[in-house]
């Protein structure tokens, strides 16, 4: 593991454990831990040792798979079946697939909604820390920062978005590296 990821998550370990400053545009306990998208597998990994690690601070830690989410959702979506037969159909017209399995993603806030309840079961816990992973799954769908702002002011227990991307600034992010600069995120980032 390159030795700035682990300074990276012992710097993360640090802010959650002391809290966000007074002088954040939002007082709610939202951190990114920013790695590059080549280090998405050594990520993976490192959950591994990362997660008693912050059990040891007194964290009571769960974890939200971005990729679990979404996987559930298409599988057990109404036009799962209309999708296979589409795809048959025109196996190269990535774009009109995309689209509908965006669309299925986000209308009724369906993802948003999974980590929105994800969030108020922790809320009842006094030490509770959100890891949210795999966030490379969104990928075409959607970003995160659009799923962050529409939960803001719902953030009661610290969560962390492990954001496989690079830092543009204080507050960008550029998504797996590649998408446009987005400086509209509310929370402290670490690394990137």
């Amino acid at each position: 593991m390159a030795s700035s990821l682990k300074e990276d998550f012992e710097e993360l370990r640090t802010r959650i454990r002391t809290g966000r400053e007074f002088s954040s545009a939002s007082f709610e306990p939202v951190f990114y831990l920013v790695f590059g998208p080549q280090e998405i597998l050594t990520v993976k990994r490192e959950l591994k040792a990362w997660v008693p690690k912050l059990k040891q601070d007194g964290w009571d830690v769960d974890t939200f798979s971005m990729a679990d989410a979404i996987d559930d959702l298409l599988k057990n979506h109404p036009l799962r079946s209309v999708w296979l037969k589409q795809e048959q159909a025109a196996p190269h017209d990535w774009a009109k697939i995309n689209k509908s399995l965006a669309n299925a993603l986000t209308s009724g806030r369906a993802l948003q909604s999974r980590l929105e309840a994800k969030l108020q079961e922790l809320e009842s816990h006094d030490r509770g820390l959100l890891l949210v992973t795999d966030l490379e799954a969104l990928h075409p769908y959607m970003r995160i920062g659009a799923i962050e702002n529409q939960l803001q002011g719902q953030f009661k227990s610290t969560t962390v978005f492990f954001y496989p991307g690079t830092r543009t600034g204080k507050t960008g992010l550029k998504f797996l590296g590649f998408y446009p600069d987005d400086g509209n995120y509310r929370s402290v980032h670490v690394g990137g």
